[in-house]
């Protein structure tokens, strides 16, 4: 079967322009295990290549009776083959569609031998770390079908593209959805940017067990805490129980709120932890596949706490690279995780030292990295005081935003419960002191109107639905 779909492949980028056209950039020589049909596809690449046309049978049997590299047995062989290559119709969209599953079994099957090779020790140019980026590259072998946008042809589809609702992630969170218009799009990368203690793995788990509640898939990566401790802190803000009383929670009352839980969502959430400054968007990648494949999950949005103690793929451990290169190849990398498979990130990032005890953050206060924001789509400080703290409330301020205008609602406040890992929304006076010139009109009340209303819950009510 694999023999003849390699014949036909030939045969056809021969006669077949239409193919030849679609395959060619995704074929490749390692993937046809006979020598000599190797040498016939190498023919026709160069061919391509050289000339931008088909090449001939005659033509083909010419340029292949110029190579040193074959002798007159193989020769007659090869084209005694090439004379079998006739025209013929063929349901093209099957031809290019098996071809496709050919080479993803080709490249998954080469992927496994170079591995065991690098095992073993045989090969000397890579290590074992570079596994997971090899498997990663093998698995995402695909055809793809958009090669550019044709500005005058495709205006029909631009045009109901303007009037299409655009699939977005919303956030529980009045202001948040005000300042994103009504959530964070696919495709995108979305920063928080804190000092550390402030709130960047609360601001995360508490959008995430949001999304959860809204019946998203999402995967929580993490580089800092156990998994089991994200797990704690979404426990504490979906059941409604602190986090110095979970351990109190008879088991039958937790497993009654989980069975609860489950019945008020469809979404699913992973958790998944990797030691500190080990992974890197080639590991998330293999990871996604692998849920894939073994849980039948593929995400809404992931979150990756948090992208300082990430790795690059592209740069050697010890590498001399400075910070600010590190940390812009890091943001590169997990926007074109977001791209490929079509979903929001977010993550977050440090404050400097002198951002650290800011009332007001910048892009200036970035850790290590102004490359960072200019690879985020959307890029927020979350800043806290003694004063906020007092009043259980941090101060939001937008620092980049290709959603929306970032001078409206610029800065705003949110009233947080630590003990729950909770964020909700304030009354409308707490954003008083925030209303300047384009500040829009006050905001629907939410499920929580302020701290009161938080600190009322019952520590073992139900659900903050």
């Amino acid at each position: 079967m694999e023999e003849r779909i390699e014949r036909t492949a030939l045969k056809h980028l021969i006669h077949t322009e239409q193919y030849a056209r679609k395959v060619l950039p995704f074929l490749k020589e390692e993937y046809f295990s006979d020598r000599l049909e190797k040498l016939i596809f190498r023919e026709i690449a160069l061919f391509y290549e050289k000339y931008n046309a088909q090449p001939t049978n005659e033509t083909l049997a010419i340029e292949l009776n110029g190579r040193k590299d074959i002798n007159d047995a193989e020769f007659q062989s090869i084209t005694s083959t090439i004379a079998t290559f006739q025209k013929e119709e063929i349901n093209l969209d099957w031809l290019i569609q098996t071809t496709e599953k050919f080479c993803k079994d080709r490249a998954i099957h080469n992927a496994i031998m170079d591995g065991i090779q690098i095992l073993d020790g045989k090969d000397k140019t890579h290590t074992p770390e570079y596994l997971p980026e090899l498997l990663s590259n093998a698995l995402s072998v695909s055809f793809d079908e958009k090669i550019g946008h044709d500005y005058i042809p495709e205006s029909t589809e631009r045009y109901d593209f303007y009037h299409k609702k655009e699939e977005r992630v919303e956030f529980d969170l009045d202001f948040m959805n005000r300042i994103t218009r009504g959530g964070v799009p696919t495709k995108t990368l979305n920063i928080a940017l804190a000092g550390t203690g402030v709130g960047k793995t609360l601001f995360m788990c508490h959008l995430a067990a949001a999304n959860l509640l809204q019946g998203k898939n999402v995967l929580y990566i993490t580089l800092e805490m156990a998994e089991e401790r994200i797990a704690e802190r979404i426990d504490s803000n979906l059941l409604n129980v602190a986090m110095s009383d979970l351990p109190e929670l008879p088991k039958i009352m937790y497993q009654d709120k989980i069975k609860r839980l489950e019945e008020k969502t469809q979404g699913k959430l992973i958790i998944k932890e990797y030691p500190t400054a080990s992974a890197h968007a080639g590991h998330f990648k293999v990871l996604l596949n692998e849920l894939a494949i073994k849980k039948s999950f593929k995400p809404d949005v992931i979150y990756i706490d948090y992208l300082n103690l990430c790795v690059s793929s592209r740069l050697k451990a010890g590498s001399s690279a400075n910070s600010y290169t590190i940390v812009k190849s890091i943001a590169e990398e997990l926007r074109g995780l977001a791209v490929e498979f079509d979903l929001p990130i977010f993550s977050a990032t440090q404050t400097t030292r002198t951002g650290f005890g800011s009332t007001d953050i910048g892009l200036e206060d970035t850790s290590e990295s102004f490359g960072l924001p200019a690879t985020a789509d959307f890029m927020f400080a979350i800043i806290s005081t003694e004063e906020l703290e007092k009043k259980n409330q941090f101060l939001v301020k937008q620092l980049k935003n290709r959603y929306n205008d970032p001078t409206i609602n610029r800065k705003f406040m949110l009233g947080v419960d630590r003990s729950k890992m909770r964020i909700y929304d304030v009354e409308q006076s707490a954003q008083e002191d925030m209303v300047d010139a384009n500040q829009q009109d006050e905001p629907e009340k939410s499920v929580f109107d302020n701290t009161e209303t938080a600190k009322r819950l019952n520590k073992f009510s139900d659900f903050k639905i």
